[in-house]
């Protein structure tokens, strides 16, 4: 006599298995707990369309930027001045190379924050942002985030320049229109997006 066995299939519960909601429209459900269907209005063709156009100022009327011009108005970075301590290059000289006219470098309280966290290691790029020949201003915002200010500030007034290395910080000037960004290349200033009834320069 022969014994069989037979192996039945064995059951394994699923991994985190859910239990199935009901839907909220369904008969079963009584009335007060029931989704209400939405009334869908029709669109009446004669209503006018209302959507926000952004503002432009405006000295961007014309084919440049009119606020810019002698003397210009630089707004320095914190990596900027580290950079031009790298390449030896004097700030202020190095601006009126590159632009071929006077040029008044500013920076924020948010820049000089961000300096004087760095530390020692940074005390000749802080003894540089304390020149005389810069031009402080204030900042009325909460935090010191330098990259947030500078963008804000160059939005609201159309008559600077930045001046920055930092790849972030140019990517979200350059969605702005009517302002030219100040780089380092080849041990020296160039300027980008600057119109060319100023005179600018081209490399």
């Amino acid at each position: 006599m022969k014994l069989v066995i037979v192996l039945g299939k064995q059951k394994t519960k699923k991994f985190a298995a859910m239990k199935r909601m009901i839907n909220l429209k369904d008969n079963r459900l009584k009335e007060k707990d029931r989704a209400k269907a939405k009334d869908k209005k029709k669109k009446d063709p004669s209503d006018l369309k209302e959507r926000e156009v952004q503002k432009y100022p405006s000295c961007l009327f014309f084919q440049y930027n009119t606020q810019l011009g002698p003397p210009y108005h630089v707004l320095v970075d914190t990596n900027f001045i580290n950079f031009s301590i790298k390449a030896k290059l004097d700030i202020v000289q190095s601006m009126m190379d590159c632009l071929y006219a006077k040029c008044i470098p500013y920076i924020t309280d948010c820049v000089m924050a961000e300096i004087e966290k760095l530390g020692m290691k940074y005390r000749v790029a802080l003894r540089i942002a304390k020149d005389p020949r810069f031009e402080r201003l204030p900042c009325t915002h909460k935090g010191t985030y330098a990259d947030d200010c500078l963008v804000q500030r160059v939005t609201q007034h159309k008559c600077y320049i930045l001046a920055t290395v930092d790849r972030d910080l140019k990517r979200r000037v350059r969605k702005i229109p009517g302002v030219p960004i100040m780089y380092i290349s080849n041990h020296r200033y160039n300027i980008e997006r600057m119109p060319d009834d100023y005179g600018a320069p081209r490399f």
